[in-house]
Order: C-alpha cells, then sequence, then structure tokens
C-alpha cells in the first residue's frame, strides 16, 4: 500500500467523549520504605497531560487538523489544566463543568521510566445529555468526521442520538468502544475495538477466519461500514462486508508503552479521513503512528513530522533519488528538527575522486546536502554532441549511493534557478574556479539571507579529461 501525507490541514474534526487529565509524578527510587515493603519516590517532576478523549483531540491537532473537543468535567484545578493545554496546542474547547463532581484524573508515580503505581480520581459524571447533544448538533456542520471517544465514565449518554445527527448530515461516525454493549455505536461509520474488547462481546477468536466471520456479522447486526480490530503485536485488521479482509503487521520497532495507542489510531484515522483519504490508507497511516506512539511514554501525541518520517520510511525514501513533491515534503521534516539544507548542482556524467571529495565537503557545511543533476538534454546542450556518457538515471543513481548525499533531484533546465526558488537552501556550493558572483542562483539565495560557497576541486580529476583518454589512449 503506498502511504502519502495527507492535507491535514483542510480536516476539521469533532471529538465527544470522556476527558481526563494524566498526571505523572517523576522520581528516583533508593531505598525501601521502613514502613512497608514498598519503594520510596522522592517527587522532582510533576508534569500532567490531556487524557482520553482530550489526547484524541490532542493527537489530532499535533497532526496539523482542525480538532474541536466537547466533554464533561468538574469546575477545579484539573480542569483548568486540561483547558489550558488543549487551548495552547489549538484545541477548541467545549466543556460541560459540573460543580458537584471533580475531574477525572489519573496519576502515575514513575521512577526510572517504569510505572510503579496509578491511582484514578473518578465517579461516573451526570452529564445533562440534551445539552451536550445540542452542542453537537451546533457544531457538526462545521467538522468532515464525529469521533465519539468512549471511556464509559458517563460523558457520553445518547450515542444513538449523537449518531443520527451527524448521519443524517452525511458525516461519518468513528467510534473508540468501550463496555460489552456495542449495540449503544449502532448506525456508526466504524467502531475500533481492541482485540480483547471485540472478544468480550463476540467470543473467543481461535484463528484468523474466525475474527473474520464474526467481525463480518458483527458489522451487519450493528448496520456498520466497518470494523477495525487492534490486535496488539498482531497489528490491526479492517473488516468490510463487500471487501477482502486487510490484515496490517504492527510497525513498531520497540514498544515501550502502550498507554492512549488506541486514541493514536482513532484521531489519525479521522484525520486522515476528513482530509479525504480512502479508508484503507487512513488506517494505514493509522498503523504508522501506533508504531510511533507506542514508543514513547505515557499518553503522548505525535506530530506531522513524526508521521511523515515514518511513510519516508515505509517508502525507503529517506534518502536518494526524489521527485522534486517528495523532496519538498521531506525539506519540511528536516527543518522542522532545525536541520541546515546544503545545495549543489552539475551534470555528474562520469563520477571520480574530485566529485566524490567535493560532495563530501559540501555535505560537511550542513545537515542534509541536495544534488541536483542535469537531465540528458540538458546536459548535451551544455556539453555538446555524445554527451553525456551515462543516462540521468544512471548519474542519478551512483550519486545516491554516496554517503555524503542525502537527496539527489533531476532538473531539465541549463541552470538550477527554478529548483533554487522552490528549496531555498540554506547554503549554495559550487565547486570550481568561480567568484561567488559567477555562481548561478548566489544571488536569489544571498536575497533570502542564505549563504554562497564556492570550493575548490581535486587537481587532475575531471569527466572530460576522462572522456578524452578513453578516446584516446
Amino acid at each position: 500500500m503506498k502511504l502519502s501525507m495527507p492535507r491535514f490541514e483542510q480536516a476539521p474534526v469533532l471529538v465527544v467523549g470522556d476527558v481526563m487529565l494524566d498526571r505523572y509524578w517523576h522520581g528516583a527510587t533508593s531505598r525501601i520504605s521502613p514502613e512497608a515493603p514498598v519503594p520510596v519516590v522522592k517527587v522532582e517532576q510533576i508534569e500532567d497531560r490531556p487524557g482520553g478523549a482530550a489526547n484524541v483531540a490532542l493527537n489530532i491537532a499535533a497532526l496539523g487538523a482542525s480538532a474541536c473537543l466537547i466533554g464533561v468535567t468538574g469546575q477545579d484545578e484539573a480542569a483548568d489544566q486540561l483547558r489550558e493545554r488543549l487551548q495552547a496546542a489549538g484545541v477548541q474547547v467545549h466543556f460541560q463543568a459540573l460543580a458537584d463532581q471533580p475531574t477525572i484524573l489519573k496519576l502515575r508515580v514513575l521512577s526510572r521510566h517504569q510505572q510503579l503505581l496509578r491511582m484514578d480520581f473518578e465517579q461516573p459524571f451526570h452529564t445533562d445529555g440534551a445539552a451536550l447533544a445540542a452542542e453537537v448538533e451546533r457544531l457538526i456542520g462545521q467538522v468532515r468526521v464525529l469521533v465519539l471517544s468512549d471511556y464509559g465514565k458517563g460523558s457520553l449518554q445518547n450515542h444513538q442520538q449523537l449518531i443520527a445527527l451527524a448521519r443524517q448530515q452525511g458525516i461519518p461516525v468513528l467510534a473508540d468502544p468501550k463496555g460489552k454493549n456495542f449495540d449503544i455505536y449502532r448506525g456508526a461509520t466504524l467502531i475500533t475495538p481492541n482485540l480483547g474488547e471485540f472478544e468480550a462481546v463476540v467470543g473467543s477468536c481461535t484463528d484468523e477466519s474466525e475474527l473474520v466471520h464474526k467481525g463480518l456479522e458483527l458489522i451487519q447486526h450493528l448496520e456498520l461500514e466497518a470494523l477495525l480490530i487492534t490486535r496488539g503485536e498482531q497489528g490491526m485488521t479492517l473488516l468490510r462486508s463487500e471487501c477482502p479482509p486487510l490484515h496490517l503487521p504492527a510497525r513498531a520497532r520497540e514498544v515501550f508503552d502502550v498507554t492512549g495507542a488506541g486514541d493514536t489510531v482513532i484521531s489519525t484515522l479521522a484525520a486522515a479521513l476528513a482530509a479525504g483519504e480512502a479508508l484503507p490508507s487512513a488506517v494505514g497511516l493509522a498503523n504508522l503512528a501506533a508504531g510511533i506512539v507506542v514508543g514513547k511514554l505515557g499518553t503522548a501525541a505525535i506530530s506531522a513530522p513524526e508521521l511523515r518520517r515514518a511513510i519516508q520510511r515505509e517508502q525507503g525514501c529517506e534518502r536518494g533519488v526524489m521527485t522534486l513533491e517528495h523532496l519538498l515534503s521531506a525539506l519540511e521534516d528536516a527543518r522542522s528538527q532545525g536541520e541546515r539544507i546544503v545545495f549543489t548542482n552539475g551534470c555528474f556524467d562520469i563520477l571520480h575522486p574530485g566529485h566524490v571529495a567535493y560532495l563530501e565537503q559540501a555535505r560537511a557545511l550542513g545537515d542534509r546536502l541536495i544534488v541536483a543533476v542535469n537531465d540528458d538534454a540538458s546536459v548535451s546542450r551544455l556539453k555538446g554532441a555524445g554527451r553525456p556518457i551515462n543516462t540521468v538515471d544512471r548519474r542519478m543513481a551512483v550519486l545516491a549511493g554516496l554517503g555524503a548525499v542525502d537527496w539527489v533531484v533531476c532538473f531539465s533546465e541549463d541552470t538550477p534557478e527554478r529548483l533554487l526558488g522552490h528549496i531555498r537552501p540554506e547554503i549554495l556550493v559550487k565547486g570550481g574556479d568561480y567568484g561567488i558572483n559567477q555562481v548561478v542562483g548566489a544571488d536569489l539565495v544571498k536575497n533570502y539571507g542564505g549563504d554562497v560557497r564556492v570550493l575548490g576541486l581535486v587537481e587532475n580529476s575531471s569527466t572530460t579529461a576522462i572522456v578524452n583518454k578513453i578516446r584516446n589512449p
């Protein structure tokens, strides 16, 4: 499956569900308590993160999509923390604040990245279902996807009404279900139970065939369009009535903490669908995102650059030959990490030691090196009949194999000025006896604050000399 980065900035999503604050106490342990056989944690850091439906909304916003959140809280310090952190991330917050009930708070005590204890402060909310539905009805026309993030805490008491409000306007509804009564999600577009939640409803599945059979029966019973079962180390399975099952393997390189992985799946899925992705592609992106988040500690959101890098790894284009479109995407990610881009260009017809030394010097000036290569027609115009010796595909392949080169891109004009206008490197490099003002594109680069360098070439190394020696041994 070929995945690409969606246009998340065009993807408004409404999340409704159980919001909570995840609080982490971090500290060192060096002794056992004299009062009981338990470790003593000297708390050195306190960290608050949005959890539950708030984490779903935060994940959507971190991808660059527009996230709107409806939930229920108390009127307390935890609610203030939630609101402050969500609004700082760009989430539109609409809380139903109840004076006589506390905001759900989950406190985790950690030492050396290991969770020692979790304490939950919560009671089921007495939600005003009519007011919550009215708020959904007011906002539903502004979004492309509705997410029901259900943790069974009482915020969602009128699932069917909310599903009907969205479906009447043709808006897909995604639900992360809880409990054994999945009938409350009837008519949703898709639900995303994990394997344990799924088997708690349909019974144990002894093999893939039984899982698929029971999943299709559940789709028919609940009048769903699709069912996505997340299966931990076995990846995830997408089921649809008229399509073959889609099994996706787990992508995690190292599982550190599964907290919030389900939130990441449904948030990425919702944002991708809102951005116009087809369901299989959206599921593929959600699978990649889940692989990233389980490598983090605690409840965490993944960013658009993290997802973009995962897509690039998946497509094998972290380095090497690229189209301009893919290169610009890779550059956006590199710059988000503070990396400086070096650019050089040439024909590179027969690669020789002078080229290699020059490219290594260029790469040392920054964090990433782009080599722009003249196509065959432009080489012929510049060098004359009989050139190039090697086609552009071969020249680019050889350059891409050099350790100093990150990306190789082709251009058809006689000069790389058009490319420079798109790429806008921090450093433009040329080799030879040029003065800086003779370097093509120097004025453009200097005008936006970039740097221009001229590097010397290794003596007695040139493509022309090699060609002449071959022709006249």
